[in-house]
């Protein structure tokens, strides 16, 4: 019988110039230290993901690993460039060698070598989103498509539409049909504008962002000898929040990792909120399925939360059924525990979130280390105005402030022509927002109407535009105006301001604003939203003033010895992902709303919008106060009873501690003595 016996080399001893036992705790030193082949890092929240990744870069290269074998994807070039300077401070080693940087990034750098090899010269010219959606209106105008006599999608919604089919990977008329159904008629007709857009791509030897990728993919799947010299030319490829990553990027990191199958893909299935950007969950959920001999790690110690705030969130997410179970562990001790809170309506949960965002400043906490968070960017309006009447200075994270938005402005202008016809700046906004009426027609009707005594009235005529030098076509689309306000003036809408809201966005405003804005119908709720806050008033030329004097306030006085840039922060919740506060409230935890009725609808989004819930908070460091309303007002002014929100439901009373909301009295004003009236009927005696 004969037996094999292998000699193995000794392995050397290392002896690194980084002191990874000190610098690194035991979850993250089992990740950096790690061998080759495929390595899943679970890195819950707060956990130290950026520093794990850095060492194990470093200690790649301390092993032996040229830097110019290593690829380092990120979402961010702020993120490569932090991280590649960390190593560089570690090692001063030049890391610029290293092919790091997002996916954008890294594809152009290749597609500058390879491009070639799939009809690309190496000089080719990079469109930005704004070149990309002029170049796809010239599309739609090649293809001779008569946008006037009917809605058409603008550039941005074009531009939307094909990036989804190609980062996502799905057919043209799925993604139609998910993200604007309302254009589902004219599908062959999109189509063809995206045939022309690829043509005029290749015959300017250009790419988009997105070409950036799909090019990159091609040279993978379709060029066989360029796929095994890339692969071959990397021997670790690391991948930073992996969770966001899209089917396509999903796909180009197996592809890199093909041949030498050194991955290292670090991210939170707990924090993976944005599929309406085409980000896949199942990559990182399925990557033990696609690598089975992929070592899996976690990082579970959080050095930001206190333990009250992670008791929380661990009872919240484990609610979820397709993820990979974690329990957060505080590095740090005591703390105290969240409150629920219900108020009776929006306008007291936003006089409680001031209230509390003052004692806590009161209690020593700089402005900037306070956040509000809520789900879409449209629950802030009450906020807004409540923050601005108390001189409480803020900074929107989640976009402009409310009134200052373009969709809000737009439907403003409309009531303003009503109140002031001489209003010049409202007349050419609204004029605008009609099929081919441009700066130099919306001019011509000014100069039409402006000089006479009632230019709402001349514009009303049915030869109100006569003699006015309009491009054909223009004056039938300005038809749906004039009727329009004919409706504002009535004396029904002028008292309504909020029907008055309502009448622009069914009127006019609604089928342009799916076609102009690739999320249009978020933009629809903003203003719905603005019309239910419009119910309390009256009055047309009431409500314009008081719009305007918020919007010119703005939140901006700073407080008495403030700096200028200590701002409490607004932020929708995916925008504050990554980041964190001393002391955050989540606001409009109401059911519908948190977890918004659209993504509730399946199992898959119910699960996303808990991670959501997981995200917001997880950004709290010291306290989190978790608030919604029990009442809100319908489109028809009726009064509306508000659940809580499930994520406050399903939690068990441990973890968080219930307020009772009580309304101090107002004391009576004590009149001035000699204002008193006597107990003698007759007068005082003298």
């Amino acid at each position: 019988m004969e037996r094999r016996y292998v000699l193995k080399k000794p392995v050397p001893l290392r002896n690194y110039r980084v002191d990874y036992d000190r610098e690194l705790n035991e979850e993250q030193r089992e990740v950096v230290l790690a061998g080759g082949g495929p390595l899943l890092v679970i890195a819950g929240a707060g956990s130290g993901k950026t520093r794990t990744l850095v060492y194990r870069v470093s200690r790649l290269i301390e092993s032996g690993t040229d830097p110019s074998r290593i690829v380092l994807l990120t979402f961010t070039n702020k993120a490569s460039r932090e991280m590649l300077r960390r190593v560089e401070a570690l090692l001063t080693v030049d890391t610029r060698r290293l092919l790091g940087g997002t996916f954008h990034s890294v594809g152009n750098r290749l597609l500058r070598r390879f491009g070639v090899r799939v009809g690309l010269a190496s000089n080719f010219t990079i469109l930005d989103p704004e070149d990309a959606r002029e170049l796809l209106e010239a599309s739609t105008s090649d293809r001779g498509i008569p946008v006037v006599e009917r809605r058409f999608p603008k550039g941005d919604v074009l531009l939307d539409l094909y990036s989804s089919t190609i980062n996502t990977g799905r057919p043209f008329s799925e993604v139609l049909g998910e993200r604007a159904p309302h254009f589902s008629a004219l599908e062959a007709e999109i189509a063809g504008v995206f045939q022309r857009y690829r043509e005029r791509k290749r015959l300017g030897n250009a790419c988009d962002y997105d070409d950036l990728l799909l090019l990159w993919k091609r040279l993978l799947d379709e060029s066989p000898e360029t796929a095994a010299q890339m692969a071959a030319s990397y021997d670790h490829v690391l991948v930073d929040e992996y969770q966001d990553t899209n089917r396509l990027q999903g796909d180009l990191v197996d592809g890199m990792a093909r041949v030498r199958r050194n991955v290292t893909v670090v991210g939170d299935d707990a924090q993976a909120i944005y599929s309406f950007r085409g980000a896949s969950f199942e990559n990182i959920l399925g990557f033990p399925e696609r690598y089975p001999d992929a070592k899996t790690y976690r990082l579970t110690t959080n050095y930001r939360s206190t333990p009250p705030i992670l008791a929380l969130a661990n009872a919240s997410i484990a609610h979820n059924v397709r993820q990979f179970p974690k329990d957060l562990r505080a590095a740090r001790e005591g703390g105290v525990p969240p409150a629920v809170v219900a108020l009776p309506d929006i306008p007291d949960q936003a006089s409680f979130v001031a209230q509390r965002l003052l004692e806590w400043h009161d209690e020593g906490e700089k402005l900037s280390e306070l956040a509000v968070l809520y789900r879409a960017h449209y629950q802030a309006l009450e906020l807004q105005i409540e923050l601005t009447r108390r001189g409480i200075p803020y900074e929107i994270r989640s976009g402009m402030r409310f009134f200052e938005q373009r969709h809000v402005k737009d439907v403003l202008a409309f009531l303003r022509i009503v109140v002031n016809p001489k209003d010049e700046l409202s007349w050419k906004r609204a004029l605008k927002l009609f099929p081919r009426v441009g700066e130099r027609a919306a001019t011509a009707v000014w100069q039409a109407i402006g000089g006479r005594p009632d230019p709402l009235a001349s514009f009303r005529e049915r030869e109100g535009a006569g003699g006015i030098e309009l491009p054909r076509g223009a004056a039938a689309a300005l038809q749906p105006f004039r009727s329009l306000l004919g409706r504002l003036e009535s004396p029904s809408l002028r008292s309504s301001p909020a029907e008055a809201i309502r009448a622009v966005v069914d009127g006019v405003y609604r089928d342009f604003a799916r076609a102009k804005f690739p999320n249009g119908d978020a933009r629809l709720d903003d203003l719905e939203q603005f019309a239910q806050f419009a119910q309390s008033y009256d009055s047309l030329p009431a409500f314009l003033e008081e719009v305007t004097l918020f919007n010119e306030l703005s939140g901006e006085d700073v407080v008495a010895g403030e700096a200028d840039d200590d701002r409490v922060v607004l932020s929708s919740i995916h925008q504050a992902k990554g980041l964190e506060w001393s002391r955050v409230v989540v606001m409009g935890l109401s059911e519908g709303r948190f977890p918004s009725y659209r993504s509730a609808n399946t199992d898959q989004g119910l699960e996303e919008e808990r991670r959501l819930f997981y995200v917001a908070v997880t950004r709290a460091k010291n306290e989190v106060n978790l608030v919604y309303p029990m009442l809100a007002r319908d489109r028809y002014g009726v009064d509306v009873i508000l659940e809580p929100s499930r994520f406050l439901v399903e939690l068990p009373a441990d973890v968080y501690e219930r307020w009772t909301i009580e309304t101090e009295a107002v004391p009576e004003e004590t009149p001035a003595s000699e204002d008193v009236p006597s107990s003698n009927p007759d007068g005082p005696v003298n």
